[in-house]
């Protein structure tokens, strides 16, 4: 058995599945693949390791930073299909440039292996209708790899390899672009593209503009002559609709790109700024998005602040917003600021959080924050468990004390908390009041001058005017 239900081996069945091919093309291309790679897109061809002087590692970072030029036609086979000839690496490397991803990036290079297959008619033809996995193998072996060594006791061995990924994604219970088990309602839209055309890799939240209900908003997509849907729909009850399956994209970000690699997310919310959802669409919300992340091998979310990021899907980036592609507030200030947080903890969830932050260095109080969000809680005292009085608001307050991680307000109103940036930041020293400074300027030059403090006193405020 070499099929393993791996996160890489996953997505691939998964993107070759969406882009049309049948199970058996899907599991014939998979086991030429694995024969060719071990479906390890970073894998250069062993017998040059030693020859170049260069691991898989080392050497798709050498190409990627240019200090290797020799990519083209230095006759290696490399990647998922060990491309070899110098002009489908120079093709491959083209692709990449164009993109922007790793020469080793696995989706980079599956969408270049089906731009390459199309221009490959037969085979193509043949991975599409194909219905047996030993038609699909043979075809992409003697058609489209094209190995020296194309003997019975290859076709066989390869067709093998296919047959067990075919055993193991269509004759067990193993999903594949599947829908949240999550989900309580379901109304399909017929705006949408099936199938989607990229594997999916990233979420992108909005808010609905309205407080609904699940069903509410999964039977408008359903029934609206607008050309809009998304994929899922989370109630302020906390119900979750599906209104567009995973495998097809849907029409929600104003932009076909996004939406072909997102799972798009609708969320109840307030139908004024800053479009505020419920708690317990929040919660249902982080429920929804940890079950797509497992269900589709996304390790972990990583969220920017910076729009050339997320467009780009830079850095790792993987969350995306609506604001971005259109003049819109969507997905409202309230979950766009709290990105940062959902990321953190999914990504608690999936046990991919960030290593523990270094303690927090406080200046000397007293010292002034900045808050970054309309609701941070006040409370009676120094910890969770103490009670809400209020909330902030946004803007720069004063700390005269810190215990634990919490500051005390100047005005008395009461405790914040101080250690999650993405609500409360840092700013330095607080000024001093300008009336403390005029004021301890005079007193020294009264005790200086050795006239009687009640009587000087008393003769600044005859001149103020004040008792």
């Amino acid at each position: 058995m070499i099929a393993t239900g791996s996160t890489t081996e996953r997505a691939i069945w998964n993107f070759l599945t969406v882009k049309g091919l049948s199970p058996a093309g899907v599991a014939g291309l998979m086991g030429n693949l694995y024969a060719e790679s071990g479906l390890k897109p970073q894998n250069l061809q062993n017998s040059f390791e030693k020859k170049l002087g260069y691991t898989d590692d080392s050497y798709t970072a050498a190409v990627d930073s240019g200090q290797y030029t020799n990519f083209v036609h230095d006759s290696a086979g490399y990647g998922l299909a060990q491309w070899t000839f110098w002009s489908r690496k120079e093709a491959l490397l083209n692709y990449a440039k164009k993109t922007g991803a790793s020469i080793g990036d696995l989706v980079m290079q599956l969408d270049f292996l089906i731009q390459e297959l199309k221009g490959y008619t037969a085979v193509w033809e043949v991975l599409r209708t194909a219905r047996t996995v030993q038609e699909a193998s043979n075809i992409v072996l003697t058609k489209y790899e094209r190995p020296a060594d194309m003997s019975s006791a290859v076709k066989a061995r390869r067709a093998a390899y296919g047959q067990d990924f075919y055993d193991f994604y269509t004759d067990k219970e193993v999903t594949i672009m599947s829908n949240s088990s999550l989900v309580t309602y379901q109304n399909i839209t017929k705006h949408k593209n099936s199938p989607r055309n990229h594997a999916i890799d990233t979420i992108t939240i909005h808010c609905i503009v309205g407080q609904w209900t699940a069903k509410q908003g999964c039977d408008f997509f359903a029934t609206t002559d607008r050309d809009c849907s998304a994929n899922y729909v989370v109630g302020l009850d906390g119900s979750i609709g599906l209104s567009v399956d995973e495998a097809d994209r849907s029409w929600c970000s104003s932009n076909s790109a996004n939406d072909n690699r997102a799972v798009t997310i609708e969320v109840a919310s307030d139908t004024t700024h800053p479009y505020a959802v419920t708690e317990a669409a929040f919660a249902a919300l982080l429920d929804l998005v940890t079950d797509i992340c497992q269900r589709n091998g996304i390790k972990k979310l990583i969220w920017s602040d910076k729009k050339e990021d997320r467009v780009n899907h830079l850095n790792g980036c993987n969350m995306t917003v609506h604001r971005d592609y259109a003049a819109k507030s969507c997905p409202g200030d309230y979950l766009y600021e709290r990105h940062g947080a959902i990321a953190a903890e999914v990504n608690r969830r999936l046990g991919a959080a960030a290593p523990a932050p270094a303690p927090v260095e406080y200046p000397a109080t007293p010292f002034t924050v900045r808050v970054l969000i309309d609701d941070l809680n006040i409370r009676t005292g120094a910890g969770m468990a103490n009670a809400v009085k209020g909330q902030t608001g946004k803007g720069t307050f004063t700390i005269v004390e810190v215990q634990n991680g919490w500051g005390k307000l100047k005005s008395g109103a009461g405790w914040i908390y101080l250690e999650n940036q993405s609500y409360c930041t840092i700013v330095g020293d607080a000024q001093p009041d300008p009336a403390d400074v005029l004021a301890k300027e005079l007193a020294e030059r009264v005790k200086g001058s050795g006239l009687d403090p009640a009587d000087v006193l008393a003769r600044v405020k005859k001149i103020l005017g004040v008792s």
